[in-house]
């Protein structure tokens, strides 16, 4: 089990293998017990004994897809259509798509503004509330295949597709359920239509690592000509669990976003911030697409029966279209770093959004922000001060040990014995060091475990408190005024179950920050 049995415990049994093969030659039974054979027993057994021994599970977890989503952090989201030649947020469904024109587009240089920002996937909106599609779809003349762009030959959702590949990004499509221009919507025969889109988009443009549905469903619209309001039942009208099912049957390992998940939730706000307690557990059954309780989609549920992660999406700019009159309001680095910190630093994914201008390209001030934003994260984590320390903790379980948190390995960790319910793991930094930061993960993979700690130094002779949270999760990340101390400790409070810590770090922000 990775961080339980370690190498060591492999040579360990090769010296025994060669005592048990000595003891058997002595009685003449070496051609019944072979030395590969006696190795392959106690490795058996190992295994076995590693498994016992391994902390009590949680009841929820992680899929592996989850967990590497979670380790991307920070991924990137375009919003572009119609609305950015009309200077509005939402398209009403009428433009035509003649409208829409852009003179430079260049996905790769999409796929490098993404890059500056530290960014590992792009979800692209195929389709926004207005109806108007970035890729010739087989079922709707309102399409790009209709406008100017490329003489109508071109296909959006496959350059970038194509170029996030290229790139080694990941890639992921947004259709909204919602359409304003769609004469059939809020009627049974739109759900056809919906559902033949996303089978478009779903096979015929490779890899979709993450398909997002939100919840703006039904309103006033051109609806082909109509130009009146339609409301659905949000609750039945998209027949979530068969929509759901479609997109896994085709992309078996695609993570779906939407208020309910069922893999991805929306954190509550489009500000990017997670709750101060955030837990990756969650009821899907309390929560509908389009009509779900904000605080429980901020915080989670710690006896929640499903891993759904939190997901944090906001825009560099005020609007998620480009308007030319915000590009004096492009969020600065240091606040790009204050969404980090709220975001990913409490066990949730940062979603930023990078609208293309009427040119297709990624604003200069917006690549500019986001260039110094990661050269802001890479300064500051660049050197973890806690690693090597000498850790020491008041309980330990088997096959586990404090080492584990300071070695900058997310596959091991530490683990309290399952009666200590408050243990305290301390730090030796072998020396005064500096710093101001300060990062814990859990091993996620075993679950989320603990809801309450403090942080304290060893300073003027005693332990002061300088920092307490509850969650962790994936990673927590705390800010403090600059601390000088040769002596750090953790203090767990409560956990749902064996408190257990993957890495500890502590560092000292960039100045820039």
């Amino acid at each position: 089990m990775p961080g339980t049995c370690r190498h060591w415990q492999l040579a360990r049994h090769f010296e025994s293998a060669r005592q048990l093969q000595g003891k058997f030659n002595t009685i003449g039974v070496i051609t019944k017990m072979p030395f590969l054979y006696i190795l392959c027993v106690l490795l058996f057994a190992t295994t076995i004994s590693c498994e016992a021994a391994d902390i009590p599970p949680n009841p929820v977890v992680p899929s592996p897809q989850q967990i590497e989503y979670q380790k991307m952090e920070i991924i990137g989201f375009i919003h572009y259509t119609v609305n950015a030649f009309t200077d509005k947020e939402w398209g009403y469904g009428s433009e035509s798509p003649e409208i829409f024109a852009p003179s430079e587009l260049d996905v790769e240089q999409w796929v490098r503004a993404a890059q500056a920002g530290g960014m590992k996937q792009l979800i692209l909106t195929a389709k926004h509330h207005d109806g108007f599609c970035l890729w010739p779809s087989d079922f709707t003349d309102h399409s790009i295949a209709n406008s100017p762009y490329k003489n109508g030959e071109g296909d959006i959702v496959r350059e970038l597709s194509e170029a996030c590949a290229r790139a080694g990004l990941k890639f992921g499509v947004y259709l909204s359920p919602w359409d304003r221009h769609h004469a059939d919507y809020a009627r049974p025969p739109y759900i056809t239509y919906y559902r033949n889109q996303l089978r478009e988009l779903l096979t015929n443009y490779g890899v979709i690592a993450e398909m997002w549905f939100d919840g703006a469903n039904g309103g006033d619209g051109w609806y082909g000509g109509a130009n009146e309001r339609r409301t659905i039942d949000r609750k039945t009208y998209y027949d979530w669990p068969v929509t759901w099912a479609l997109v896994k049957e085709l992309q078996p390992n695609v993570l779906i976003f939407s208020d309910a998940g069922p893999d991805i939730r929306w954190i509550g706000n489009e500000r990017g911030i997670a709750g101060e307690t955030c837990w990756s557990m969650f009821d899907r059954s309390k929560v509908a697409v389009g009509d779900a309780d904000q605080r429980y989609l901020n915080t989670g549920d710690p006896h929640g029966p499903h891993w759904v992660v939190g997901e944090c999406d906001v825009s560099i700019r005020p609007g998620w279209f480009y308007h030319a009159a915000e590009d004096d309001q492009v969020k600065t680095p240091q606040q790009l770093v204050d969404l980090y910190y709220q975001s990913v630093g409490r066990n949730a994914t940062l979603l930023l959004n990078l609208p293309p201008d009427r040119r297709g390209l990624i604003h200069e001030r917006d690549v500019e922000s986001l260039r110094a934003f990661k050269a802001i994260l890479d300064e500051t984590f660049k050197i973890n001060l806690a690693a090597g320390a000498t850790a020491q903790s008041t309980s330990q379980w088997s096959f586990t040990s404090p080492a584990y948190v300071v070695d900058e390995d997310a596959d091991s960790h530490w683990a309290a014995e399952p009666d200590d319910a408050k243990p305290i793991l301390t730090l030796d930094l072998g020396g005064e060091k500096t710093f101001d930061r300060l990062m814990i993960q859990e091993p996620i993979r075993l679950g989320q475990r603990i809801a309450q700690f403090t942080v304290e130094a060893y300073i003027d002779g005693g332990w002061q408190e300088i920092a307490a949270a509850t969650t962790i999760g994936y990673k927590r990340l705390l800010r403090t005024q600059p601390i000088t101390t040769a002596h750090v400790r953790i203090k767990i409070l409560d956990a749902n179950n064996t408190p257990a810590i993957s890495n500890i770090g502590l560092f000292k922000a960039s100045p820039l920050e």
